[in-house]
């Protein structure tokens, strides 16, 4: 497996650190708790995206691009860490935002992530709930084109076989760390969503015999679609590596009991859990996706599926941007 063959843009302060949580693993009385703080990458306040970017950038850069274009929902982390990307690299940067909440508050379409994205110099289109954002996406490009600018694609999350690579790379750090550390890590769990990070974990820790479990707690889809999902990605980023089948479903794992109302509607264990990490720890996690993966991890922590003394890294992918856009959700005043 070498991923010194493919183009790679340095965006990221990496590696990232691998630190224990004390005060949370005395609260939960069960696993010893860890953090890998992907929160911390750098670009555009930090986030698991960046670790995409490294080779999606690149992949433009390699194809002369000179405007990118994304997809997200209208809170996209993914989105804001793009626009960065662009704008560091000297590319423009267009956006297709999907409102996948019905939200009109100016907190949310206005704020946070959004915010951001208009800072840091990109354009922004809006589309409703459901719409064909690939097919629109495609078509922006094609206008851009027409503008005589060579136009990149990047999907939503930056989930494809080249995006993966940055999570394949992740996992290689995340073993070399534990290594180091002589600490054993029974499982890592995180947000999975558009798949591209679960994915890019199985495949580098599959691929190193590192025998590290990869558990995602689910942000929109049901158990079986996602793991289905992640599945494909994984198999196709193991070809794009060269080691094709190396890649089981007994090595996706998905849960999704903590969506709550749905994808961008954090549930009440949702908020506990930031509170919780923010209370005990001093990390502030998002209501979209490392919120719900906490509160999965607390809950089961909670319930015993953990034996006590076990090591549980918690992958956290960033996003704490999207609070300015959820303030009624947390009740101060």
């Amino acid at each position: 497996m070498d991923l010194d063959r493919f183009p790679r843009v340095r965006l990221g302060h990496l590696p990232t650190p691998l630190e224990h949580l004390p005060n949370l693993s005395r609260e939960l009385g069960g696993p010893q708790i860890w953090i890998k703080r992907d929160d911390c990458t750098g670009l555009a306040t930090g986030g698991n995206k960046t670790r995409k970017l490294e080779f999606l950038m690149a992949e433009a850069q390699e194809l002369n691009a000179d405007v990118v274009l994304t997809c997200g929902a209208t809170q996209s982390n993914h989105a804001r860490q793009t626009a960065a990307a662009a704008a560091r690299l000297g590319m423009k940067c267009h956006i297709l935002l999907e409102d996948r909440t019905g939200k009109t508050n100016t907190e949310y379409t206005q704020n946070g992530n959004v915010l951001l994205d208009l800072l840091y110099g990109a354009t922004l289109e809006h589309h409703s709930q459901g719409a064909d954002m690939n097919g629109l996406m495609e078509q922006a490009a094609e206008r851009f084109g027409a503008d005589g600018l060579t136009p990149y694609t990047i999907p939503g999350g930056g989930s494809n076989p080249t995006g993966a690579l940055g999570y394949v790379n992740a996992g290689v750090e995340l073993l070399e760390q534990s290594i180091e550390l002589g600490l054993t890590i029974d499982q890592v769990i995180h947000a999975t969503g558009s798949t591209g990070t679960q994915a890019g974990l199985v495949v580098g820790l599959v691929a190193t015999d590192s025998n590290i479990p990869v558990y995602g707690i689910s942000v929109r889809a049901e158990q079986a679609v996602q793991e289905q999902n992640v599945l494909s990605l994984a198999e196709n980023t193991a070809k794009k590596l060269g080691c094709a089948g190396i890649v089981q479903p007994q090595h996706i794992s998905v849960n999704s009991d903590y969506v709550g109302p749905g994808y961008g509607f954090p549930a009440e264990d949702t908020i506990a859990a930031i509170e919780l990490f923010a209370r005990l720890e001093g990390i502030l996690l998002d209501p979209v996706y490392s919120g719900k993966a906490a509160a999965g991890l607390i809950d089961l922590s909670r319930r015993g599926h953990y034996p006590k003394g076990q090591n549980i890294v918690f992958l956290h992918t960033g996003g704490a941007v999207a609070l300015f856009g959820y303030p009624d959700s947390f009740a101060y005043s």
